[in-house]
């Protein structure tokens, strides 16, 4: 299951407390004070695996703790750390604070790690309070606390390529087709309800990857249909393909209505490249001309059952990405 929101409860470990203890020797009555520090309670780290492609994991667990350090001992025995934890998430992962909404880290590099909460700091022991005045402590320092955060998880993918289009404009099949990616397919709108990532290989070393976004509806800048948890994962997208099915009555008014979707949830999102893409040219009707006769930019014709176009389409995707 595709899950790319989660909220979670991280608590650091506490720092162990420091000892109190005396130096037993033969022949000495009143050793001096060698109780040991605490150690370091663990941290809580998040790092990213390349191969996690959802927070479904991390989702159906509320609380994470990190262990705690263990008290000094004697003989300045330093107490053990509490050993750190680890959550891996996928790459694209934004970590924020839910108090306040800032984001702490967002993780996108591969193999990428950052300390969200520290643990607390081990209490020193009696004997780094013995004085002239104080030759026998009998106090240590207890450990601090360790930082507790509510956090939530927001997944936005990451591809170099995002497919824009209505339900059903033939998006899962392009994808399909393209790469090894196997998303559902059938003839009717919504078949698609999660983002699919697939890597379409071009020439002999060079590759690039392609998400397949769940088709948009009007009001989805507005979050109809789920439209703000399907927007925000073409955010990261270097290059948009606008889908539009050959066949549409009005092109236009399909083009126009991705594009105002697009400037409602981020204007910023214009910005990105974008190539327009006529699907399903193998079933061309013979009025089509004049419906797209007047439409304001230029277009790439494609069949994804034919193959037909695919590999101009893969050229000038990857004359974009080179130059960006």
């Amino acid at each position: 299951m595709f899950i790319d929101y989660a909220k979670i409860e991280l608590q650091a470990g506490n720092g162990g407390n420091g000892a109190v203890a005396f130096r037993r020797e033969k022949y000495i009555d009143k050793g001096g004070p060698n109780g040991g520090d605490g150690g370091r309670g663990g941290n809580i780290i998040f790092k990213t695996n390349p191969n996690l492609h959802t927070l479904q994991d991390i989702r159906y667990k509320r609380m994470y703790k990190a262990k705690n350090g263990e008290a000094g001992g004697s003989n300045n025995r330093t107490g053990k750390s509490g050993a750190d934890l680890i959550i891996e998430v996928p790459c694209g992962t934004i970590i924020k604070n839910i108090e306040n909404q800032i984001i702490i880290k967002d993780l996108v590099d591969e193999n990428e790690s950052h300390i969200i909460c520290n643990g607390g700091i081990g209490g020193k022991g009696n004997v780094h309070f013995k004085s002239s005045t104080q030759q026998t402590p009998r106090f240590s320092q207890e450990g601090t606390n360790g930082e507790f955060l509510s956090v939530e998880l927001e997944l936005k993918v990451l591809a170099d390529v995002g497919l824009v289009g209505l339900p059903n404009a033939g998006k899962s099949t392009l994808l399909s087709v393209m790469t090894t990616a196997k998303p559902k397919i059938a003839d009717y709108p919504f078949t698609t309800l999660q983002p699919h990532l697939g890597i379409v290989k071009y020439g002999e070393y060079q590759s690039f990857v392609m998400a397949d976004i769940p088709g948009l509806i009007e009001g989805a800048s507005e979050g109809k249909g789920l439209g703000h948890q399907f927007l925000k994962h073409i955010e990261r997208n270097k290059i948009l393909l606008f889908m539009i099915d050959i066949e549409e009555q009005n092109p236009i008014d399909v083009y126009n209505q991705l594009m105002d979707e697009l400037v409602g949830f981020n204007k910023d999102l214009l910005d990105k490249d974008r190539l327009i893409i006529r699907t399903k040219i193998d079933t061309v009707s013979e009025d089509v001309d004049e419906r797209w006769s007047s439409f304001p930019e230029k277009f790439i014709d494609i069949s994804s059952v034919s193959n037909q176009g695919l590999d101009a389409l893969k050229d000038k995707i990857v004359s974009f990405l080179s130059a960006s």
